[in-house]
């Protein structure tokens, strides 16, 4: 097939490259199209004339050969409701999405350059096809249907064309006129490296290499910057070899093809994706790190318990691969946590013989707050135990007011502290709560600027209240409540969490009329704040990785805050979400089996979007947290500008 048929294919969503693989997609009988043209001779016209015509008669045999029930043809069949399956966001979903569109250039460019062939051979004086002419012209097609994919373990030279969104390269084989992607990681656009063949993924056109070495460096490659001797072989850093702005872009580049691809928005309908924020520290930033060793060889087996004869690998997980890599620093980790994971290597090297499995090891940064005695003397060193450094690490605050004395804590259950400019959380050591303490002051900062409207419409009411819906142990509620006359309210479905969330209210000197938090089921979590005007009310948002789901999305556009304000760390499914917010609508994303029968009796707000925003909380990697903000529509029910 030329590339001229395979680029038109793309355009009509479907993706395949070969006749073998259109007929496995399009479930045709596995024998000849009788439309198959000469590869010349396609054009838009007669390739989509071909194509629908096919594909109507195929689908036309199905409904033939089908035995209707009593011999009448539809009496009894019930009409087959499309379930549409909402996006994951997934990083293999993610990846697919840029292999897809750079496959695309490159047809596009094959397209070009055969273009010109065509042209040069339609020059030439027509020869009077001979007996067999078809059958070879049909053997060229077989031989370009059934691409050779390169055994396993094949070293490559593979020049590295693009970073995908989940921080790998995307390249092709140099010298190959194939174009077959390989997945590449630690590399960046502009590189040629050599890489070792691991596994295919032919259904979908490309393939995951292991980088071994860099053979011609790219201009953005500098590998001065390399920090951690680990690089390139641990999968925790992808991007150690960029300048920090290049990353910086690189994210923000991230977020536009989140929305690109998940919202299912016009371009229109998605304003211009800010610069991302970066985070005051690109290395010393993680206040927790898991590390975790495996249990003896043999020692899994039901009944049988094996102690450990020598002292395991403690590390992370190597790229592509399940074993534990022995990891003895990690220095994208604060001070602390480096410091625990030191102990903690010192205290397994004497204990290991008294494993009989394998475990994760919690290192988790614990502050304590010392203010600066009035009499000016010297701050004594406070015991900071449960922690297990011997000394904890003092460090003095700019003014010279305080010092924080940080220590590091493994055990899950113990409360660790932490503060934001002056305010104080204590959690579940063994909690969520964000890892990067560096950032969270620009960022709670950033919310704090954008959370009320920069202007309301005349006559429109005063925003008054907060509801933070995902609130865990009190994030936004707590550090945005100054804000909002009428309080600010969390809310979450964990009891733990609401329990550390009015701890931290208390700490911070917030009463109930000013900050409460609220323990909610999920399919009720608004019934709980119906006293509330949404015409006074801001709602924040940062759910999961999965994002939100079908019932919490009803909810809330039916409740319909005057604005919403989505914080994310998985851009992909916050696009998702924001444009479910942006059409009014939730079937058509998360499929009609999650549909509310009474969906269309009732009001279901919709939203247009304000700005968009990437942060950098986790400098070296791939990874960016979102910021949406959104503002309610009045007297309109439904987008109907969508992708």
């Amino acid at each position: 097939m030329s590339a001229t048929a395979r680029l038109l294919f793309s355009r009509s969503f479907i993706k395949p490259t070969t006749s073998a693989s259109i007929r496995s997609q399009l479930a045709l009988p596995n024998n000849k199209f009788s439309w198959a043209r000469s590869a010349s001779h396609y054009t838009a016209s007669t390739f989509k004339a071909d194509f629908d015509n096919e594909f109507h008669k195929h689908h036309q045999h199905n409904k033939m050969g089908k035995r209707q029930f009593n011999g009448k043809p539809g009496k009894f069949r019930k009409k087959q409701k499309k379930v549409v399956v909402a996006s994951e966001g997934s990083p293999e979903e993610v990846l697919l999405h840029d292999i897809n569109a750079l496959l695309e250039t490159l047809t596009v460019a094959d397209v070009v350059d055969e273009g010109a062939t065509e042209a040069q051979a339609a020059a030439k004086p027509e020869v009077e096809k001979v007996e067999g002419e078809e059958k070879t012209e049909d053997k060229e097609e077989a031989a370009e249907t059934k691409q050779e994919l390169l055994a396993q373990g094949t070293e490559i030279e593979a020049e590295v064309l693009s970073l995908s969104s989940t921080g790998d390269g995307l390249a092709k084989q140099k010298g190959s006129d194939s174009n077959h992607i390989y997945v590449v990681p630690f590399t960046v656009p502009g590189d040629v490296v050599k890489a070792r063949v691991y596994r295919h993924v032919p259904q979908d056109g490309y393939s995951h290499a292991d980088f071994l070495e860099v053979l011609t460096p790219s201009p953005l490659r500098d590998d001065s910057r390399i920090q951690c001797k680990y690089f390139a072989k641990c999968s925790g850093c992808q991007f150690q070899m960029l300048d920090y702005s290049e990353q910086l872009k690189h994210k923000r580049s991230i977020v536009v093809k989140a929305y690109k691809n998940f919202s299912n928005l016009s371009p229109e309908l998605v304003p211009e994706i800010l610069d991302t924020i970066g985070s005051p520290l690109q290395y010393g930033y993680r206040t927790k790190l898991t590390p975790h060793f495996d249990g003896p060889p043999g020692g899994n087996r039901r009944g049988f318990k094996k102690p450990m004869e020598e002292m395991p690998p403690i590390g992370f997980t190597p790229k592509g691969l399940r074993k534990v890599m022995d990891i003895e620093d990690c220095p994208i980790a604060t001070d602390a946590v480096r410091a625990g994971l030191k102990a903690e290597r010192e205290r397994m090297s004497k204990e290991f013989a008294s494993y009989t499995r394998g475990a994760t090891i919690l290192l988790r940064e614990s502050t304590k707050r010392v203010p600066k005695p009035a009499d000016g003397s010297n701050i004594a060193v406070p015991d900071l135990k449960p922690g297990v450094l011997s000394t904890p690490i003092a460090t003095p605050s700019a003014d010279g007011s305080y010092t924080d004395f940080k220590t590091c804590i493994t055990d899950n259950n113990a409360t660790s502290t932490e503060y934001i400019d002056s305010f104080i959380f204590q959690n579940p050591a063994g909690s969520f709560f964000q890892n990067n303490n560096s950032i969270l002051s620009p960022f709670t900062d950033h919310i704090r600027q954008h959370i009320l409207p920069p202007s309301l419409p005349e006559g429109a009411k005063p925003i008054k209240n907060l509801i933070d819906a995902y609130s865990g142990s009190g994030l936004f509620t707590i550090t945005q409540s100054s804000l909002f006359p009428g309080g600010s309210i969390g809310i979450d479905i964990a009891d733990k969490s609401i329990d550390f969330a009015r701890r931290n209210a208390r700490l911070n000197g917030l009463d109930e009329s000013q900050c409460k938090f609220i323990a909610a089921d999920a399919p009720k979590l608004f019934e709980s704040v119906s006293q509330l005007d949404a015409d006074e009310t801001v709602v924040v948002l940062d759910p999961p990785r999965k994002g939100c789901d079908a019932s919490f999305l009803r909810q809330l556009m039916q409740f319909a805050p005057r604005r919403v304000v989505y914080v994310s760390c998985n851009v992909h499914t916050q696009a998702r979400d924001v444009g479910v917010l942006v059409r009014g609508r939730v079937g058509d994303t998360f499929g009609e089996a999650f549909v509310d029968p009474t969906e269309g009796e009732k009001k279901m707000s919709r939203y247009v979007i304000e700005s968009i925003r990437g942060f950098d909380f986790f400098p070296q990697t791939g990874h960016v947290e979102g910021v949406a903000i959104l503002n309610r529509v009045d007297g309109q029910r439904e987008c109907v500008c969508v992708a």
